[in-house]
Parts: C-alpha cells; sequence; structure tokens
C-alpha cells in the first residue's frame, strides 16, 4: 500500500485528489497538509512513500519546501502540482529535487500513473516537458531573462505580475515589507526594466501566470 501526503491549500482540492488517488487498491491518503510548516511537521511523523506538494501556498513556496523536504528526506518522492503550465515552475521543480510535475488539469489517469513512476523510483515528466527541457538545456538557445532569476525572486515577478502591491506579497510570504522591496529591485535589475507596469507586461506577454489568475486582479 502506497502512503501519500497530500499538501494544498484548498480544502476542495484535498478531497478531490483524495477521492481520486483511494480509487485504487493500493493507494491510501495517510496526511494532508495545508501550507508548509504543516508538511514538514508531518514528514517528521508520519510513514510515508510519496508526498503531493501543491507549488502554491501560503508562507514559504512549494519551491523552498521542496528543498527543505528532500533536506530532511532526501528519498522521499515528490510529485509536485500546479494550475502553472510545464515550462514556467517544472525546471525548477525537477532542479530542486522533485520527482515530477503534473498540471492540476491533468486526467486522473495521469495523476496515478504519475504516482506509479516517481514511487518505483522514476521521473515523471510529459512529452510536452520533456521537449521544453531539452530546449532549455540546449546551450544554442538563448533563455528568456526571467530564467536568471532565482526561485524567490521568480516567486515575487509572478505576483508582481497580477497587481499585487509590495506589501500584499510580504503578508503572503511572512516577510517584511523592505524585503520584498529589495526583491523588486534585484528583479527589475535582472530584468533590464524601471517599473513594475513593464514587469506586469512582460509577465502577461510570456503567459507566467495562469489567465484565470490574471483576470481575477483586474
Amino acid at each position: 500500500m502506497l502512503k501519500i501526503l497530500v499538501a494544498d491549500d484548498h480544502r476542495i482540492v484535498r478531497e478531490g485528489l483524495r477521492k481520486i488517488v483511494e480509487q485504487t487498491r493500493d493507494m491510501l491518503v495517510v496526511a494532508e497538509a495545508s501550507d508548509g510548516a504543516e508538511v514538514l511537521a508531518k514528514i517528521a511523523k508520519v510513514p510515508l512513500d510519496i508526498l503531493l506538494l501543491d507549488i502554491s501556498m501560503p508562507g514559504p513556496s512549494g519551491l523552498d519546501v521542496l528543498k527543505q523536504v528532500k533536506t530532511k528526506r532526501p528519498k522521499l518522492p515528490i510529485l509536485m502540482l500546479s494550475q502553472h503550465p510545464e515550462d514556467h515552475y517544472a525546471v525548477r521543480a525537477l532542479r530542486g529535487g522533485a520527482s515530477g510535475y503534473l498540471t492540476k488539469e491533468s486526467a486522473s489517469s495521469e495523476l496515478i500513473a504519475a504516482i506509479r513512476k516517481v514511487a518505483g523510483g522514476g521521473k515523471f515528466v510529459s512529452p510536452a516537458l520533456a521537449e521544453h527541457i531539452a530546449s532549455v538545456l540546449d546551450t544554442n538557445v538563448e533563455n528568456p531573462p526571467h530564467e536568471t532569476l532565482s526561485d524567490r525572486e521568480y516567486e515575487i515577478l509572478c505576483q508582481l505580475g497580477v497587481g499585487k502591491t509590495v506589501s500584499e506579497i510580504a503578508a503572503e510570504l511572512s516577510l517584511s515589507v523592505k524585503t520584498i522591496s529589495t526583491y523588486r529591485a534585484r528583479i527589475l535589475e535582472k530584468m533590464n526594466m524601471t517599473k513594475t507596469p513593464e514587469l506586469m507586461r512582460y509577465v502577461i506577454e510570456h503567459r507566467l501566470i495562469a489567465s484565470e489568475t490574471a483576470g481575477s486582479r483586474r
């Protein structure tokens, strides 16, 4: 029996994942978590075979939690789940130690297949993601400016892109306004820009956020 921890800040999503997983006879959701701190507490106490980890949660981002989990449980397979398209966070997640990356729009059968793949020690990537990874590794292809950002900088870029203020981002990430302002200045410098509206245009033009997310902030 594969013992699974489902980590997502939306209860309805956790319930949906539980129902999908427990339709199979050899999988069982033994714990749930709604934020990074809860994930770290659960992996220290609950025997697990796999972690299903949402990439966007309150507090530390899924990528931050991923790195912390891999430090504490380096052999625990982690399947990242996200509403973002594969080419936005997948490469960063795999570099951080994830065993696979799956969008929340994927079919139930694909989720089960992904769980089985990573449980067996493999890596799960869709054909489209495999092609994207190949292009990223191609040294002859010039990577876009946002690829130069750190994981935290990229996360803040996307939040600025949906119109969140520095204060809102600081509260959501449990960081000071000064720290977020410093990140914003560093992002502008790396992106060779001077104002936040330029970042917002870039994020929209490069489709770094889900369309429904962008629309909800307008």
